[in-house]
């Protein structure tokens, strides 16, 4: 199924895309830092 945008369609659902993108690696990052502080806290105690 070929689905024929506009140059303005795919500019934004590129825009959105990137956007979503960008806020699941920041999501993804805050989980990594967080589960290296509990294991660094977890190993001091």
């Amino acid at each position: 199924m070929k689905v024929d945008w506009t140059p303005e369609q795919t500019n934004e659902f590129n825009r959105r895309r990137r956007s979503r993108n960008l806020a699941l690696g920041l999501f993804l990052g805050c989980l990594v830092i967080l589960f290296f502080g509990i294991t660094v806290v977890r190993m001091i105690k």
